[in-house]
């Protein structure tokens, strides 16, 4: 396998699964992962927020770990790109304003490339306008983003994926193995696991 080179845009009080999972977990099997936020560069760090589900009506929010971009913003240029990750939190709410970003996420779908969103990332893309006719997972009060972008909200469990085309979204945090799956497989990473010799 050829690693890829991965841009995952980031930003403050991002979720902090939906940010340091994906980033180890692609870097875990080979490929390259610059993490990059507006007006910040290598080096500087973005706050992350943890939401659970704790049996309010709504997610519950703490603060997370430190996230240490490892790119400059200001230095990218996503035809050197192979494929997009757009965690979910807070961070997208924000995120959409940036022309930049909106510019950077219309050139993954100009060109159909691999892109990978979760919970909220799914803002962004329907800042994008890039979700029209689409299958779009997202966290369910992001629903009507994704409806009022024309987009066709997948109403799957907690914990799953779905797949349309070059496009891998999930609800939340607990879809990390099927979303990153799914991704991997649209990535064209094959992952082989040699036989276990178990002892006598």
């Amino acid at each position: 396998m050829t690693g890829k080179r991965i841009l995952m845009i980031v930003g403050d009080f991002g979720e902090d699964y939906e940010t340091m999972v994906p980033f180890q977990a692609l870097l875990a099997v080979g490929h390259a992962v610059h993490a990059v936020c507006p007006d910040k560069k290598a080096g500087d760090a973005i706050a992350t927020s943890i939401h659970d589900f704790e049996g309010q009506q709504t997610y519950s929010e703490k603060r997370g770990h430190n996230f240490a971009l490892n790119a400059n913003f200001s230095d990218i240029d996503p035809a050197r790109y192979d494929a997009l990750v757009i965690p979910g939190g807070r961070a997208p709410e924000y995120l959409r304003l940036n022309a930049k970003v909106i510019e950077i996420v219309r050139h993954f779908f100009a060109h159909n490339k691999p892109v990978a969103a979760i919970c909220h990332g799914a803002q962004i893309l329907a800042a994008a306008n890039v979700l029209k006719g689409r299958t779009c997972s997202a966290y369910p009060a992001c629903r009507p983003e994704v409806e009022l972008a024309g987009g066709v909200y997948a109403d799957i469990a907690i914990d799953g994926a779905v797949t349309d085309g070059n496009l891998v979204s999930a609800p939340a945090w607990p879809a990390h193995p099927a979303w990153l799956n799914q991704f991997l497989a649209v990535l064209g990473t094959s992952i082989s696991h040699a036989g276990v010799r178990q002892a006598a």
